[in-house]
Order: C-alpha cells, then sequence, then structure tokens
C-alpha cells in the first residue's frame, strides 16, 4: 500500500499562485508515475499532470500548459503542483495519485491504484 498525504491548497485571487504538495509513503518503491486530477462540483473528475519516476518525465493536460509545473523531491518522496496564473476555473478539489502499472495512458484515473484525501484549491475572481 502507497499512503499519500496532500497539502497547499487554500484560497487565492484570480492571477495567483499556489503549490500544492503530495507526500508519499509505505511501498513507495513500485510507483511508476505520480499524477494530480482535480474535480469541481458537478464536474468529472480530470487529469492535471503526471510525473513519471523512473525517467523524470512530465506529463500535462492541454488547460494547465504553461501555467503549471509537476516536480518532485526523489529523496522526500513528495510531488508537487506549482500552479501559477491561477483562474477562477481553477477551482477544484485537486487529487494526488500514484500508480504501480506502467501501462496505458497518463489521463485515465482508473489505472491510479492509490489516492490521496484531497485539497480544496479556491480562486476568486
Amino acid at each position: 500500500q502507497v499512503q499519500l498525504v496532500e497539502s497547499g491548497g487554500g484560497l487565492v485571487q484570480a492571477g495567483g499562485s499556489l503549490r500544492l504538495s503530495c507526500a508519499a509513503s509505505g511501498r513507495t518503491f513500485s510507483t511508476f508515475a505520480m499524477g494530480w486530477f482535480r474535480q469541481a462540483p458537478g464536474k468529472e473528475r480530470e487529469f492535471v499532470a503526471a510525473f513519471r519516476w523512473s525517467t523524470a518525465s512530465a506529463y500535462y493536460a492541454d488547460f494547465p500548459k504553461g501555467r503549471f509545473t509537476i516536480s518532485r523531491d526523489n529523496a522526500k518522496k513528495t510531488v508537487y503542483l506549482q500552479m501559477n496564473s491561477l483562474k477562477p476555473e481553477d477551482t477544484a478539489v485537486y487529487y494526488c495519485a500514484a500508480r504501480n502499472s506502467p501501462s496505458g495512458d497518463y489521463y485515465n484515473p482508473t489505472l491510479y491504484s492509490f489516492w490521496g484525501q484531497g485539497t480544496q484549491v479556491t480562486v476568486s475572481s
């Protein structure tokens, strides 16, 4: 099992920045990738970004490109999501997720086996 704990959410004005953190613990040696998803009220959970552990490669959905950056601290087993130029439509609960399977694309939430509890991000206009 892998445990994931997110932090860093909060309330910010449009144009502002937040950095989310996701600390992993437990059986992390099998982790293939970690990602961030978000879910706004009444909407489906959507992919934001993912980080492939072995190659240090980052993958993004179209909407956050140029605004969000995913990164990691390998020693701390922590993944970060730096969010800049935030917009009101970025308001959502942000979830950290981890997967052991190398098969399939990064966008599919069903391929992630472990999830954090979520952290609320609210962007005011």
